[in-house]
């Protein structure tokens, strides 16, 4: 009788560790988006060229990097669902569990790594000065006692405060809405990334980007901060290392930024922001 009971009692323990094992085995991200057959992606919808809509199609070089990673992943680019995310809602919709993965123009910073893990950069970029033409505006010091648009949650803010502390900043929720706030001339310059301003310059040629180049942030994949999202993390970092080698990166580049716009011919070393 005894045996017979630790017998049972073996089988037991087999039954609930394996059926443990099992739930374990099943919160890992890699394998929940295998088995589900979609890959969730929060994505931009208003920051040509790296995540847009034009004529209800949504495009762009973030686009572009979500369709190469559910090729990757599931063996089929269009296997991918893209959730619209904003600068100040984004990282909400990764740690909720609303999306897989944020490709979003991101820089990686060491304050967003305490809440968000990040792939290797699959960008590099440099917060830069928009301006109408004709104005006085020729470096980042003149923005000192003037009205400057950035965009609320990303870096621009606190950049901008170490370069020019007595510029008198505007926070707009989008980068559409900060545009807008341009065109409207609510603010004499609009300050983030290099790659944002030149999307909205191949629409209106009335404004420039000043040569200077006051950062270089690399933007990269955001995950959720946990064990369970690790194998997509080392997955993710697999296929960008993949595209650098094979040159498809830059392909990617010249195809959403053509090297013909003089918006990218200065070559000007980018000071330094300190850490965030």
């Amino acid at each position: 009788m005894f045996k017979k009971f630790v017998s049972c009692l073996i089988i037991l323990s087999t039954i609930v560790l394996s059926g443990c094992t099992q739930k374990e085995e099943n919160k890992d991200l890699l394998s929940v988006i295998k088995k589900r057959g979609e890959l969730v992606v929060g994505v931009k919808f208003d920051s040509k060229p790296f995540g847009f809509v034009d004529n209800g199609k949504l495009q762009g070089y973030d686009i572009d990097i979500a369709h190469l990673m559910a090729k990757r992943i599931l063996g089929n680019e269009q296997l991918v669902r893209f959730v619209e995310v904003t600068p100040s809602n984004r990282i909400s919709k990764l740690n909720s569990g609303e999306v897989d993965m944020l490709v979003a123009t991101m820089t990686i910073t060491p304050k967003r790594l305490e809440v968000v893990d990040f792939s290797v950069p699959y960008f590099y970029t440099g917060q830069a000065i928009m301006i109408r033409k004709g104005t006085s505006i020729k470096t980042v010091g003149d923005l000192n006692g003037r009205r400057v648009i950035i965009i609320l949650g990303t870096t621009g803010e606190k950049n901008l405060r170490y370069f020019a502390p007595e510029a008198v900043l505007q926070g707009y929720k989008s980068y559409q809405d900060g545009f807008r706030g341009m065109l409207n001339r609510k603010a004499e310059a609009l300050s983030t990334d290099d790659a944002i301003i030149a999307g909205f310059l191949m629409d209106h040629p009335e404004f420039m980007m000043l040569p200077q180049r006051y950062t270089q942030e690399g933007y990269g994949i955001a995950f959720r901060k946990d064990a369970e999202s690790q194998s997509l993390k080392h997955e993710v970092n697999a296929a960008i290392s993949e595209l650098r080698r094979k040159g498809y990166l830059n392909y990617l580049k010249a195809q959403w930024m053509p090297a013909s716009s003089d918006n990218f011919k200065n070559k000007t070393k980018p000071q330094q922001a300190p850490a965030d």
